[in-house]
């Protein structure tokens, strides 16, 4: 009887937080966030499957002096490390060379948009951030040498600050339950987006036209996604930051410059921790604990990610059609994860979420490494989409839980940072490895790593909310 009696009162007491949150209009901004970064997304992933193409063609069309100081950092770097003169892999070099450059970007970025999100408000910092990315789409759809695209890219990730500030709107959600599920949608929207983005772009990019660029049409698509992504937010995007709980002079921004720009205090969380009004003491320090095991899952999780496309062409001989198919499955698998599972998990039990997860990611990266089988690799590729769908959502929902109102956006921002930081570097480490040793190294190497930030994250104050 007793029994029945908590029973009633557990599910009194979750109804309750459900009407709650749907009188304070969560359940309503978390789906204007899913909404608005599905929209950016699909227009930011149009390129992915077409980067290949695109290279190719200003390689043999202009090989102007940004293409050739790139294309001779590559030869230089692919020589040192072993890789084998073959077109596709010196393609996958190359596109990995834009990216870390588009990562270190937004790690130099993210965190000061954040900040100034904490002055400005959310919503006028959005609509800011998307016109930025209307002006890189612009150049992509004009250009017609290397150095314009490039250009394009540069404009493109010092602009993208909208996913670190998606994530300052979801902090700033009232009550731990919806920030948890406004996570999770955000990781829904992520592999929503690159699920079906790139189908659109190279479907698009197929249907060109004789006298047509072949990546025009992905270009302006992009763009009316953009502008319509912008309305969108215009209309629809309420304030989450009212303006009695800012920070209050815009000066601190700049005074807190240097930590938001200097890796070794974006570790430490300076710019936080300088405040007033900053975390505990142990609060910081189970901060600084979860932005570590932030960095180093995405600098582990981001090599191998990266080594994936050249272990499935060498040992599979996979086409790019199978690359695709492959990619696919992670995506829907992750977005099924991610809208089943992740935006159920109840707020305190995050970081038990984590340590499973990241537990299931080592024996996937094994048998990805080791594995001769096509079947054993979607065995271990399905272990590695499940990981991916829980780790990042829930970690950010438990670093959502610190800090005052005011310092959500530097917190997030701070956090979207340590993530490109990793990303910048994880590949170039991940490939240097597969080369010299093998894929088999390389995984068991990255498996084993795994067992650090799940050490870390096992660290009793890190569970600590504020």
């Amino acid at each position: 009887m007793e029994g029945r009696e908590q029973c009633g009162h557990s599910g009194e007491s979750s109804r309750a937080k459900t009407v709650a949150s749907s009188h304070d209009g969560s359940s309503r901004v978390i789906n204007v966030v899913f909404l608005m970064l599905l929209i950016d997304l699909l227009g930011f992933t149009l390129i992915l499957p077409l980067l290949p193409s695109i290279l190719d063609y200003y390689g043999k069309t202009d090989q102007d002096d940004s293409y050739r100081v790139l294309q001779r950092s590559v030869d230089w770097f692919a020589d040192v490390i072993g890789v084998p003169s073959v077109r596709k892999y010196n393609t996958v070099l190359f596109g990995g060379l834009i990216g870390s450059i588009f990562s270190v970007l937004q790690f130099l970025v993210s965190p000061v948009t954040g900040a100034a999100s904490d002055y400005f408000g959310r919503r006028i910092l959005m609509m800011v951030t998307m016109a930025g990315l209307l002006v890189s789409y612009a150049l992509w759809a004009l250009s017609r040498n290397f150095g314009i695209f490039l250009l394009s890219r540069v404009v493109g990730g010092i602009s993208k600050g909208n996913v670190s500030l998606s994530t300052a709107i979801i902090a700033d959600l009232p009550s731990p339950q919806a920030r948890s599920k406004g996570m999770a949608m955000v990781g829904v929207a992520f592999s929503l987006g690159f699920t079906i983005g790139p189908m659109i772009g190279a479907f698009l990019g197929m249907r060109a036209g004789k006298d047509e660029a072949f990546y025009l049409q992905p270009a302006l698509l992009a763009m009316a996604l953009v502008v319509s992504d912008l309305l969108f937010v215009f209309f629809f995007l309420p304030e989450t930051l009212p303006r009695e709980k800012r920070i209050s002079s815009v000066s601190s921004i700049f005074q807190n410059a240097v930590n938001l720009l200097s890796p070794v205090a974006l570790f430490q969380f300076s710019a936080i921790q300088q405040r007033k009004d900053s975390p505990s003491p142990e609060g910081m320090k189970a901060l600084k604990v979860l932005g570590l095991v932030y960095f180093l899952y995405l600098f582990l999780f981001s090599g191998l990610e990266y080594t994936l496309s050249f272990l499935t062409h060498q040992r599979f001989h996979f086409d790019s059609m199978q690359q695709g198919k492959m990619f696919f499955f992670v995506g829907i698998t992750m977005a099924i994860v991610q809208g089943g599972y992740a935006r159920r998990i109840k707020p305190g039990n995050e970081v038990k979420a984590v340590k499973r997860a990241i537990s299931l990611l080592i024996p996937g990266f094994l048998i990805i490494g080791w594995t001769s089988s096509v079947m054993l690799l979607y065995i271990g590729l399905l272990f590695y989409s499940c990981a991916a769908a829980v780790v990042i959502p829930c970690l950010s929902a438990v670093v959502a839980g610190y800090g005052a109102a005011n310092q959500k956006g530097t917190v997030m921002g701070i956090l979207r940072s340590l993530g490109a930081l990793a990303r910048a570097l994880g590949p170039t480490l991940a490939a240097t490895v597969y080369w010299l040793g093998g894929a088999e190294l390389c995984f068991t190497m990255a498996a084993a790593g795994f067992l650090l930030p799940l050490a870390l994250i096992s660290v009793p104050k890190a569970k600590k909310r504020e």
